[in-house]
């Protein structure tokens, strides 16, 4: 029998977690739930997830910190669920490591959208279902610079060191490097990179994930040279 892609769904509302339990585990999926970030780590230490929902408004750990210790032990993609929808909340979700930003109230047929683009994509980064015209036109190694991206291993290296890229910044690098001298929109780094069709707001979590990779492979990520900016047509690397 396959196994269940397992969710974990992390939020101090009993009835929220209830609710995403539900639909979701109708869709096939299997649930677990935590009511706070630090019941969240000790699953996370005990099993493995493919996703994590993630509240922001919580008690003693919020869902920033949560994200952030998460971080340290899984690249699973993580979806932030907050009825706080200001651009600089979504700005430091995406800046502690979160993939994507649902806001409260949310309709039960974008949060099974969302849930599913996310887990495509972290499918694909595994290796479980790539895409066949990902596999024929880009090579499993690519020499970029000082930089060796690893296609099979999800990594890039430095020195001989890995980089620590979250899945969504590897997908970024590797779509600009595998282009090389191509301008990409915001539209349409968004719709190749998350797999969904493009939104309003969506121009700026493309433009975090970008500083937050500017931020591990610049020297001066305020003066970027490797994944540049052009004005008015989107980004590039040469």
């Amino acid at each position: 029998m396959e196994e269940k892609t397992k969710i974990l769904v992390v939020d101090d509302n009993p009835e929220i977690r209830e609710i995403i339990q539900i639909l979701l585990e109708g869709e096939g999926y299997a649930i677990s739930q935590a009511e706070n970030g630090a019941i969240a780590l000790q699953l996370l230490s005990e099993e493995s997830f493919d996703l994590i929902i993630l509240d922001i408004m919580m008690p003693q750990l919020n869902g920033y910190q949560t994200c952030v210790r998460i971080r340290e032990r899984s690249n699973a993609p993580i979806l932030f669920l907050s009825a706080r929808t200001k651009e600089s909340d979504k700005t430091l979700g995406f800046s502690s490591g979160g993939d994507d930003y649902l806001a409260k109230p949310f309709s039960y047929a974008e949060l099974v959208s969302r849930t599913k683009a996310l887990l495509r994509r972290y499918q694909v980064y595994q290796g479980k279902d790539a895409p066949a015209e990902k596999k024929e036109n880009v090579p499993d190694t690519i020499l970029w610079e000082d930089m060796e991206l690893r296609k099979t291993e999800r990594t890039v290296l430095r020195g001989g060191k890995p980089l620590d890229l979250t899945d969504t910044e590897f997908e970024l690098l590797l779509l600009l490097v595998s282009n090389r001298g191509q301008n990409f929109s915001a539209e349409r780094l968004y719709e190749t990179v998350w797999g969904e069709p493009y939104y309003y707001g969506a121009n700026n979590t493309v433009m975090v994930h970008i500083r937050n990779l500017r931020r591990k492979i610049e020297k001066d990520p305020k003066n970027p040279v490797l994944v540049k900016t052009v004005w008015g047509r989107g980004y590039r690397c040469d």
